[in-house]
């Protein structure tokens, strides 16, 4: 999708501090972390969010969650959170889903 940041980073048209990435996942730092560890991971398929996630579709959502544990692991986490947002309602800025891995001593409890 041409007017998607996430897309132009995948494409290289925007640079990115990565620290992931395969055929099918990119992971980068995210440029306004909201935690000490701030990382995105997002599919490079163009897709809006997990409401709009097809069935042919779902092993892509395993594989992205399978590259967070990765990621964790990578990064050397001993402690973290996974959030993704869907929708406008559900806090979604960017419409290609994502989710974000945040971790360090600041996060808040629920």
């Amino acid at each position: 999708m041409s007017d998607c940041i996430f897309c132009k980073i995948i494409s290289g048209d925007i640079p990115s501090n990565k620290v992931y990435e395969d055929d099918h996942v990119l992971a980068f730092h995210d440029i306004q972390p909201k935690a000490e560890t701030h990382i995105l991971v997002i599919p490079k398929m163009h897709v809006v969010n997990l409401m709009s996630v097809t069935d042919e579709q779902w092993p892509l959502v395993t594989h992205v969650l399978q590259s967070i544990h990765k990621i964790a692991q990578q990064e050397q986490l001993e402690g973290y959170r996974v959030i993704t947002n869907n929708g406008e309602k559900g806090g979604q800025e960017v419409f290609h889903m994502h989710w974000h891995i945040l971790a360090g001593s600041n996060l808040p409890g629920f």
